[in-house]
């Protein structure tokens, strides 16, 4: 299907819809990056997101597990430790994420070459 066909097409602009709601947000991407090499804890996962809150990466975690991007694991003992990973399910978005970093990259340097408009 052709891009400029899409917004004629219900059911394709509804998945479109459906995907951005579960990818919305600047956290969710790099989230999903810092738990590429394997099962992280919460705090390690904290400090390879700079930037995002505890609160707010523990909401992002939740959400990102009710969509069955990731899976939460419960290690018994005093104390009690948390871990995440990536499920196989997730790695489905692989080509996305590199895609839309190398659009990222692109934009980045075509902002910093270019000049204000002229007023």
């Amino acid at each position: 299907m052709k891009l400029e066909s899409y917004s004629h097409c219900p059911h394709a602009m509804a998945a479109l819809r459906e995907a951005l709601a579960v990818l919305n947000g600047k956290w969710k991407f790099p989230i999903m990056m810092a738990l590429r090499t394997g099962s992280e804890r919460f705090g390690e996962i904290e400090r390879r997101v700079p930037g995002i809150s505890a609160k707010v990466l523990a909401k992002e975690l939740k959400d990102l597990e009710d969509h069955q991007l990731i899976k939460r694991h419960v290690h018994p003992g005093p104390p009690v430790a948390v871990s995440y990973e990536v499920l196989p399910y997730a790695e489905t978005l692989d080509p996305i994420l590199f895609m839309l970093g190398d659009w990222g990259k692109q934009h980045q340097e075509r902002l910093a070459g270019s000049t204000p408009p002229a007023v």
